[in-house]
């Protein structure tokens, strides 16, 4: 009775092993471009993004933050001018229009204008139409200078065959964020992004530990230098990794790239960490006291 009892652990963790393979979800394909985009040349940058997918297949792309105008701007006016409103803006459109070409949910970030504010947004889009956008809520450093902090809440889009979240660059230094997105039911998050912090990929793998779902970075690369004495180096390394913690693919630091992998989308589902730990339902909120 001893020995049974001992090996119960054993026996139960291995029939959720097989139970999930024997029910799993079918694979699905995530993607991301990572790019670098001309500061200002709108029309250059998003035609080049669209040329690059038309002859890609996923389920889900993911582009980078401010993917058509660049990053660094030198006013708020300077990004007013140059953002767009949401969904009847051009870039909204062209991404529905190649979303219905290539049979594609496609997230991507846009600077959004609505009246005399501008937001750091991101939309997401699918072969059916628009679905929904997110408004950056913590922004990075001289981003106070140029966007309004977002007021939308962390949405969970449900696409059928996956549930998404979306956050967008320096959301991500807020665990807050991902777990908010995981316990409204998120199976992957889409964080398309400009990132400068170098430390960034590698903290994914932890918010993908912390809550179990992939996370779809979508990064650029080159620089930016439009306020003089304040150089931008973006360091690219977009990537996919499992709520495992396990990177599927890391792009390069310097290189325009687009990449595809298949994922277990089954994996984000299984909160389990064995028969006696289940994420989400052993945290102590008794305990933490959190406003």
């Amino acid at each position: 009775k001893e020995k049974l009892s001992s090996c119960q652990p054993f026996v139960l963790s291995t029939i959720l092993f097989f139970t999930h393979y024997l029910t799993k979800e079918p694979d699905m394909k995530v993607g991301f471009v990572q790019n670098d985009p001309e500061f200002g040349k709108i029309e250059n940058n998003r035609e080049h993004v669209v040329r690059v997918l038309s002859g890609q297949s996923a389920d889900l792309f993911v582009l980078p933050e401010l993917f058509t105008t660049g990053y660094q701007f030198v006013s708020r006016a300077e990004a007013l001018g140059l953002a767009e409103t949401i969904p009847d803006g051009v870039t909204t459109k062209a991404l529905l229009a190649l979303a219905k070409t290539i049979n594609s949910h496609i997230v991507a970030g846009i600077a959004e204008r609505e009246g005399d504010a501008v937001y750091n947004s991101a939309i997401i889009v699918g072969p059916n139409g628009y679905i929904g956008k997110y408004r950056k809520a913590h922004l990075f450093d001289t981003e106070k200078e140029i966007f309004v902090p977002g007021n939308t809440p962390f949405e969970v889009f449900d696409l059928g065959f996956a549930r998404v979240g979306i956050m967008i660059c320096f959301d991500w230094r807020f665990p807050e964020t991902a777990r908010t997105l995981a316990l409204k039911g998120a199976d992957i998050i889409a964080h398309p992004a400009n990132l400068v912090l170098t430390h960034c990929p590698q903290a994914m793998i932890t918010r993908c530990l912390e809550n179990g779902v992939f996370i779809v970075t979508a990064d650029r690369v080159g620089c930016e230098e439009r306020i003089p004495g304040h150089p931008l180096k973006f360091m690219g390394q977009s990537q996919v990794v499992t709520p495992f913690g396990e990177v599927l693919y890391r792009a390069s630091l310097t290189e325009e790239e687009t990449h595809v992998v298949e994922v277990d989308i089954g994996l984000a589902r299984e909160k389990y960490l064995n028969p006696n730990n289940h994420i989400f339902q052993d945290r102590r909120e008794d305990l933490y006291g959190l406003k």
